[in-house]
């Protein structure tokens, strides 16, 4: 009768694949929490409380950057390398990693594995699963030891060859990975000139929140025109993203703000590193607790939408939002259907970006006006944390590590939505569409 019981339990977790994935990452939080809360793992040889360490291991499984104890400081080396354990199973996903197992053994896929990877990666169907998980685990090392290798040309003349190469590891998996968490003590706001540096951990983090359907048909079809539409959408929105949120930073910041006395060209280079970190990774070239509330609130903005589907990074996606303002555009312009690049968008599919639009909104301002009441800030750098983790971004004005213990917890606990994504969520949890035998008579709603 047990075994009949723990064999039901099992089948009915492993058919629900988005359940499966919110179990894995629970479970994967879990394991870097203890860890992270044993003494031998911090500098002081003191156990770290469970607050903090596993507020630390979500922040780092869910690839989002947000800390209550600096990096460099309290962890020692034991320390950094869980974190960067934990970033790169968190901005591959736990089922990919787990998937290595069969693929070293040659041992064939299931059709319940392929399902999980097909939640893993957001992507329609079953065919080429396999081919596309293969790709995915050597485009990611290749290009984090290409990033490494770049990296190392700053960092092993500073630091060492030891020393650099172990920065240039983490520093390359964080960025591609758009997790943010550094070693350095202060984000790179001391390198905020190092030309390399900058414009490295820009590409790394560009390419990780592209998302590898972008990248795969980059790589394979190398012809723009022949890319699908998915795809030039991502890219169009990524590259409008990146220029205004850089204009952006720069006009509000330079009369009067961080960038007040900095030459135009380390401006430009720090509105240019802002403007794409803060869609996707919590890096940071300035000090963030001192920019104006316009600033943060362009910021914000970037954070929410943040990177695009199937990839390491969080948000609502670039493809939500670019579906928001098309089917807008219809509606006002009288369209019936919503067009882009000659082909329409699937109304399931606009009611799917607004249901990930409405969810995630009310969860910030949920989280927001329950933090106002909890902690004693500002209430627009309240919104600030609190977009970033749930869009798992990881800036942040400096404040999470002074929140109380329920704060700490909320902020997990968002940020844990953020990474699954609140549909993905809705899923696991039993938010099941039940079909309708019944079509009922149309109602008449009077909005606008």
């Amino acid at each position: 009768m047990e075994n009949n019981s723990i064999n039901k339990i099992y089948n009915k977790i492993s058919s629900n694949p988005p359940l499966v994935l919110a179990l894995a990452f629970a479970l994967l939080i879990t394991l870097g929490g203890l860890l992270l809360s044993l003494p031998f793992v911090s500098k002081s040889g003191q156990a770290t409380s469970l607050f903090d360490s596993f507020f630390t291991a979500s922040s780092a499984s869910c690839v989002t950057g947000l800390t209550t104890v600096n990096t460099a400081g309290h962890w020692n080396l034991y320390g950094q390398i869980i974190i960067i354990f934990l970033i790169q199973i968190g901005g591959l996903g736990v089922m990919s990693f787990a998937s290595l197992i069969p693929l070293i053994l040659g041992e064939k896929f299931g059709l319940k594995s392929r399902q999980i990877l097909r939640e893993q990666f957001n992507i329609k169907n079953l065919n080429g699963i396999i081919r596309l998980f293969r790709y995915v685990l050597i485009f990611t090392f290749s290009v984090e030891l290409i990033g490494a290798l770049i990296l190392s040309i700053s960092f092993i003349p500073k630091f060492g060859i030891k020393t650099g190469i172990w920065y240039s590891v983490f520093h390359s998996i964080s960025a591609f990975c758009n997790a943010g968490f550094d070693i350095l003590g202060d984000s790179i706001i001391l390198y905020k000139d190092d030309f390399i540096i900058n414009i490295c951990l820009e590409l790394l983090t560009i390419i990780g929140g592209l998302g590898f359907i972008v990248t795969g048909e980059l790589y394979y079809k190398r012809d723009l025109k022949k890319i699908s539409t998915h795809s030039k959408i991502v890219l169009i929105v990524t590259g409008l993203l990146i220029l205004l949120g850089t204009l952006g930073f720069f006009i509000l910041e330079k009369s009067g703000g961080v960038l007040a006395d900095q030459s135009l060209g380390s401006s430009i280079l720090q509105s240019s590193f802002q403007s794409v970190v803060a869609r996707t990774s919590g890096f940071s070239s300035v000090d963030l607790s001192k920019i104006k509330d316009s600033t943060a609130l362009l910021l914000m903005t970037l954070m929410f939408i943040g990177g695009s589907p199937g990839s390491t990074a969080g948000g609502i996606k670039t493809t939500t939002f670019a579906v928001l303002i098309l089917s807008t555009v219809s509606i006002v312009k009288g369209e019936r259907e919503t067009i882009v690049f000659d082909r329409h968008i699937d109304d399931q599919v606009v009611k799917k970006a607004l249901a990930i639009f409405t969810i995630s909104i009310s969860i910030v301002m949920l989280l927001t006006f329950t933090l106002s009441i909890s902690e004693n800030f500002k209430t627009i750098d309240i919104l600030f944390e609190t977009v970033s983790a749930l869009a798992t971004v990881g800036t942040s004005k400096g404040i999470t590590s002074d929140f109380s213990n329920l704060g700490k917890i909320l902020i997990t606990i968002c940020m844990y939505i953020g990474r699954l994504g609140p549909i993905t969520m809705g899923y696991a949890f039993g938010m099941k569409a039940k079909d309708r035998l019944l079509r009922y008579p149309e109602c008449f709603i009077n909005i606008g």
